[in-house]
């Protein structure tokens, strides 16, 4: 049966829209069996019908006991303004393939929850900003996106140097949930945020040990290191240094650094029979280029941050083609995953190419189920709710379309949920960090493409 919603015979008084809203729907159905037409709540009235004031006043009592009714019945009243989410991340700096997809992850997990009838019964609305990479610009990307776009949490930002002072800074006074597909630091486990900021990836102690054990398994003992200077780049190189149980000499390279041919003889001096790259995409560029060149290195082991294609279409194939690297990874046999990737297909018709596409897509939909769990956009309350959405007890539900529609549905229905996000379990332990996860070893194939090897398991 359809509803017209719009009467302006009615005249509510004193209640907001969405309380107008719901009276004139109620009125539209009669009390029985949801037939069509208003039946008199109170039996024959001795008021003239013809007189307005008779009429306003029938009104206004029929909207008071239809308010206390809906009020009563639903528990909570419906929020007052829609949810807006915002994303954070680098589009006019780094890598395009990254960009583009992270994006596209942000915009497919927003359609997914409309397409489900949105968070407390309305669309999510949504923002962008664009750090470009620099952590000044990350601040006030996340000021402008908190105070002039009125987000009510944030997705981002992709990197640690950028991540650190939005959440120390910004996030945490604001009281703005930040969760970040990609800041995989150790150093943020102790980032000063008041419990704001969380990661949808493994902090580094967990790649680095399989960074160590790709090169091993290569048959390398004795490796150089270059890293960037950067919160990200000392601590993934500090967690594979330990990890390491041979010969190492390790450089740092300033981000944007160029003519990187004498630093990388410097980490060969030891006679280094590969060279670990802790780079983002336009450096590893001139990294490995330069090593090539110069007949410093031939053999390389590849960071998180090189897990696209655009390092391989750069340099080709002769030379990078059985390359191993370490970087995301999904559980095996994820029917999360695989629901996932039907509908990014659905959606963009050929695979993503970047990397943490789908944890872009999890923090996007845990911020949004945690609001409707929350019943509220109050940022505090969507903390509150985040460390319950991904863990028992709670209804399994999966990642895309399907899966998004049934976790909002119970959400509202009072009920608690276990979202299987598309990149994993969303085990948020008291820091904000992933309780569990996995580490992928991957490699380059003679075709220019990434083939996935190995999900290492991993848990904290």
């Amino acid at each position: 049966m359809s509803v017209m919603l719009d009467n302006p015979d009615v005249d509510v008084v004193g209640v907001n829209e969405s309380e107008r809203q719901l009276f004139l729907m109620r009125s539209a159905v009669g009390p029985d069996n949801g037939q069509a037409g208003v039946k008199p709540a109170f039996g024959r009235t001795r008021l003239d019908r013809r007189s307005p004031r008779a009429s306003a006043a029938v009104a206004r009592v029929l909207a008071l006991v239809f308010l206390m009714a809906s009020l009563s019945t639903c528990g909570e009243a419906m929020p007052s303004e829609p949810l807006k989410l915002g994303l954070l991340t680098y589009i006019s700096a780094g890598s395009h393939q990254n960009a583009q997809d992270r994006q596209r992850a942000f915009h497919l997990a927003v359609a997914h929850l409309n397409q489900a009838g949105g968070v407390f019964g309305r669309p999510v609305q949504a923002a962008v900003g664009d750090t470009a990479l620099d952590p000044d610009t990350a601040v006030a990307e996340a000021r402008r996106l908190i105070e002039d776009e009125g987000v009510h949490a944030l997705v981002g930002p992709s990197t640690s140097a950028n991540a650190l002072p939005v959440a120390e800074g910004v996030a945490g006074p604001a009281r703005v949930p930040l969760i970040s597909p990609s800041a995989t630091s150790p150093s943020l486990t102790d980032a000063e945020d008041d419990d704001f900021f969380f990661r949808a990836a493994l902090s580094d102690l967990a790649q680095g040990p399989v960074l160590a054990r790709i090169a091993r398994q290569r048959g390398f003992d004795n490796v150089g290191l270059i890293y960037r200077n950067d919160l990200w780049g000392q601590g993934l190189a500090r967690a594979f240094e330990g990890a390491w149980d041979g010969g190492v000499r390790s450089v740092a390279s300033e981000p944007g650094q160029t003519g990187l041919a004498d630093a990388l003889r410097k980490t060969a001096a030891g006679g280094a029979q590969a060279l670990v790259v802790i780079l983002f995409q336009a450096e590893a560029i001139t990294a490995v280029r330069e090593a090539l060149d110069h007949g410093v290195y031939d053999q390389f082991v590849l960071g998180d941050a090189l897990k696209n294609t655009e390092l391989i279409e750069a340099i080709g194939t002769d030379a990078l083609a059985g390359t191993y690297g370490a970087g995301t990874a999904v559980p095996p046999d994820s029917r999360s995953s695989s629901a996932w990737m039907a509908a990014w297909l659905d959606a963009y018709g050929e695979p993503p190419r970047g990397s943490y596409v789908r944890e872009v897509y999890d923090a996007t939909i845990a911020l949004a189920l945690a609001a409707q769990a929350a019943n509220g956009t109050d940022g505090a309350a969507i903390r509150d709710q985040l460390r319950s959405i991904g863990v028992a007890p709670g209804e399994s539900v999966v990642a895309g379309p399907d899966g998004v529609a049934e976790a909002l549905e119970t959400l509202a229905d009072g009920g608690e949920v276990i979202y299987q996000g598309a990149s994993g379990t969303l085990d948020w332990n008291a820091d904000g960090d992933l309780a569990q996860g996995h580490v992928g070893i991957w490699r380059f194939t003679a075709d220019g493409q990434i083939e996935d090897l190995e999900a290492v398991p991993y848990r904290n």
